[in-house]
């Protein structure tokens, strides 16, 4: 009996022993195939004619847009970045790249690092954890105005699949383009009294569009605004397919301003990702897509194979001042230069805000244990009113009265040295607005103030955000605004008209399955809810992704996990300016 005992004991011994081994190759076979990609990037000002005129952009390695990066999930990227623009500071931004344990390589300047001054490098080493359509951008100044932005795209991990099917992909990265360099953007917005920097010229996909002239004009010849050739900096870049076939079309908005609606000719698209996140699959004909925002869409070529097609991207939201972006959509055998017989898709009447709504609504989580559904019940809630105002009658955005002004030493370095209080406001800033604020007016009171107080969360709590819109500075006009989170994605519980009342809008939040996103939009004199979990140690920006609404205060920071960041080995050069700079030249001085 005891033999008998005993061989049983070692049989559950070796049974555990060859699980733990099983265990540990398999982590080993995973580690095996995750990669190291490493880049040397140059940043610099070049000259390029995206819209057929020449005109300054900044480019890195001499490219426009910039490098493509390629990855599979898993796969840690490193990027040597050298700033070769002489008299500017820069910092790269890995737009929806959530950053767990590098909130350094976040690239948000005086947020989670310094600028990187002219002359000098920084190092980004980040994890890409997840498959998706992403970009990168530039995050200091109004960079991204400046053409500094480029495509991230992160494939499935080797053995895994995607759950839809596609034979072949194309990358379509949206963007807008002023003629007007961004340095006189800059001033204008800061000026007394106030210069509106106007629409954009273009609107640019795969950095290329056509300003005062046409496509037919450009690829006949019968223009002399327009005589290029086929393979100059402008021409566009032509989607070539074959019949009968599905594609994937990524799409991403790097727009500094344009909110736009996409729509390929006679072709109905099938949204099957959006922001890094599988969705319901939707079949639309056209899309909306708001700044900061990205989709994965299937279409099938299943129309007449003689003709090429117009795909189009027009201007949303705004009274469209800026001409359609378009390029073509060839079948082949077909020249690429053979137009389109008929014309591009017609949009949705700029200001047709119901279409616009009822899109966003049709965003929803694929079921399944693929996208996780939120938790029940929020742990803290904070009202954000978005407002025009004005300080020291210098136009301002403004959340819940105060206008974000970044201060000189990065919040991640003043957490870590416990400087909060002396690197920037040891007060936080209002978590609600006054119950009687009537969003239908301009405000009673137009003043407000600077500030740069956080937002400070308890590790691992949820925390819900109801961004409420509300009428500008000019009777009758409220603003279309997209709000780009760093470090997460959220829920999007539902939008609303109006001012939110937990009384009437509680109930009718979408808790089942509300898309998960990392950036979202919020529609005129209407609210939107999300929620997310706390679960990211760092200072993390949430912010309007329009270029000059964030450069005129227009955002807010997160902080949360302080205790792990006083712990985190933050590489020096995150934090060589302000006073975490002087305090590692005065340990380095000790030391």
């Amino acid at each position: 009996m005891m033999i008998k005992s005993c061989d049983r004991l070692v049989m559950i011994i070796l049974i555990l022993i060859l699980f733990s081994a099983a265990n540990l190759f398999e982590i080993s076979l995973a580690s095996a195939f995750d990669q190291n990609k490493n880049f040397q990037w140059e940043v610099d000002y070049i000259f390029r004619s995206p819209d057929c005129v020449e005109n300054v952009v900044m480019g890195i390695n001499g490219q426009f847009p910039g490098p493509t990066i390629r990855a599979k999930a898993g796969d840690t990227i490193t990027v040597n970045l050298t700033n070769n623009l002489r008299t500017e500071g820069v910092v790269i931004h890995w737009h929806g790249i959530k950053q767990f344990g590098t909130p350094w390589a976040d690239g948000t300047a005086s947020i989670s690092q310094c600028a990187i001054n002219a002359g000098e490098y920084y190092v980004y080493t980040f994890k890409v954890d997840k498959a998706g359509t992403y970009f990168y951008h530039g995050h200091f100044g109004m960079h991204r105005s400046a053409g500094l932005y480029g495509s991230l795209i992160v494939d499935v991990a080797d053995g895994l699949k995607e759950p839809f099917h596609y034979d072949g992909e194309f990358n379509l990265l949206l963007s807008d383009w002023w003629h007007q360099n961004v340095h006189e953007q800059a001033v204008a917005l800061e000026s007394n009294p106030f210069r509106w920097i106007g629409e954009p010229q273009s609107i640019l996909i795969n950095g290329r569009g056509q300003y005062n002239c046409s496509l037919a004009a450009q690829f006949n010849n019968t223009s002399g605004a327009c005589s290029i050739g086929k393979d100059a900096q402008c021409a566009p870049d032509v989607l070539k397919v074959l019949p009968n076939k599905t594609y994937r079309l990524r799409i991403a908005s790097a727009t500094s301003l344009s909110s736009l609606n996409l729509a390929i000719g006679n072709h109905k698209m099938t949204l099957v990702e959006a922001d890094g996140n599988y969705i319901e699959p939707v079949t639309v004909d056209n899309l909306d897509i708001y700044s900061g925002e990205s989709y994965s869409v299937l279409f099938t070529t299943d129309q007449d194979p003689t003709k090429n097609y117009w795909i189009s991207a027009s201007v949303r939201g705004r009274l469209p001042k800026t001409p359609p972006g378009l390029t073509i959509l060839n079948y082949q055998p077909n020249s690429p230069s053979s137009l389109p017989t008929s014309p591009p898709p017609i949009p949705p009447a700029w200001n047709d805000f119901n279409a616009s709504k009822s899109f966003s609504n049709k965003i929803l989580a694929l079921q399944g244990s693929l996208v996780p559904r939120p938790p029940p019940r929020y742990n803290r809630r904070i009202f954000l009113l978005n407002t025009q105002n004005k300080i020291n009658g210098i136009i301002k955005w403004s959340l819940n009265n105060i206008s974000l002004v970044l201060p000189p030493t990065p919040y991640l370095g003043a957490l870590k040295y416990g400087l909060d209080g002396k690197a920037f406001d040891k007060q936080n800033p209002p978590e609600n607005f006054p119950r009687d604020y009537d969003i239908m007016k301009p405000p009673v009171n137009p003043n407000s103030s600077y500030g740069n107080g956080v937002y400070r969360f308890e590790f691992r709590s949820t925390v819900d955000v109801i961004l409420q819109n509300a009428n500008i500075l000019a009777e009758g006009q409220s603003d279309v605004h997209p709000w780009h989170l760093h470090g997460h994605d959220f829920w999007i519980l539902g939008y609303g008209e109006g001012k939110f009342t937990e009384e009437r809008d509680e109930k009718n939040l979408n808790l089942k399955n509300p898309p998960l996103r990392n950036t979202v939009v919020i529609f005129p004199y209407g609210w939107t809810a999300i929620r997310f979990i706390a679960n990211n140690p760092g200072a993390w920006a949430f912010h309007c992704h329009i270029e000059p609404h964030l450069h005129m205060g227009m955002g807010v920071v997160f902080v949360e996990g302080i205790n792990q960041i006083k712990k985190m080995n933050i590489p020096d050069t995150a934090l060589t300016c302000g006073l975490t700079g002087k305090l590692l030249v005065h340990n380095r001085g000790r030391g």
